[in-house]
């Protein structure tokens, strides 16, 4: 018996290949907004993560920031602190200028010389005095120029003879002024320096040896 199909199988077939298709489109739109919302899924968890560090490490930043200004206090404390040790010192040293200041011009002033007046304004002392010879001032600079650590720059204002007494007793000497600088030894220099006591009792006794030796040349 043979069978024949009458109804339309081509269109029939053509339908079948229609739905397969679209059934595989469904399937490939399907898949690939699964791939999208899983990308997406991946990109929310990594930005979530480095917003997680860019927070870690802002707030790190913020405590290393506060760190860095404690430390910057601490060094502006710091300088204070030694800006007034030095202010402390540099007073305490003031304290005794005058005294290193008489101990030393009574080091530094060979014999022959008498000095007759000391003035000090700031760091420049004025010495007045009378010399037997030219070459005692001339030391005398030598000595207050290159063998002394509180005493520098030693300049001679002026010198001029002059004739004291009359007749036999008549003596030629040297009226001198000289301007001299006071300078701070350093720290090794400074605590070698005369303490008060020390320093106090020379000028009471050298002084007046230097006057006398003036007087016997």
């Amino acid at each position: 018996m043979i069978l024949i199909n009458l109804l339309p199988h081509r269109e029939a077939r053509r339908q079948e290949r229609k739905r397969q298709f679209l059934s595989a489109l469904l399937l490939a739109a399907i898949v690939g907004a699964g791939v999208v919302l899983l990308w997406f899924g991946v990109i929310q968890q990594m930005k979530a993560s480095q917003e997680g560090r860019n927070r870690f490490l802002s707030e790190e930043i913020k405590k290393l920031e506060e760190q860095i200004k404690d430390v910057a206090d601490l060094r502006t404390e710091i300088d204070q602190l030694k800006a007034r040790q030095k202010a402390v010192e540099d007073l305490q040293t003031d304290r005794n200028v005058p005294v290193y200041l008489l101990d030393e011009l009574v080091k530094q002033t060979p014999e022959g010389i008498y000095l007759t007046g000391v003035k000090q304004s700031g760091n420049v002392v004025t010495v007045n005095g009378q010399s037997s010879t030219n070459e005692r001032v001339s030391e005398m600079l030598r000595n207050t120029a290159y063998n002394s650590p509180w005493l520098e720059k030693p300049e001679l204002v002026e010198i001029k003879a002059v004739t004291v007494g009359k007749d036999r007793a008549a003596r030629r000497l040297f009226d001198f002024s000289m301007r001299l600088s006071i300078k701070r030894p350093q720290a090794p220099g400074a605590a070698s320096a005369p303490d008060t006591g020390s320093a106090t009792a020379k000028p009471s006794s050298k002084p007046a040896k230097a006057a006398n030796k003036a007087k016997g040349a």
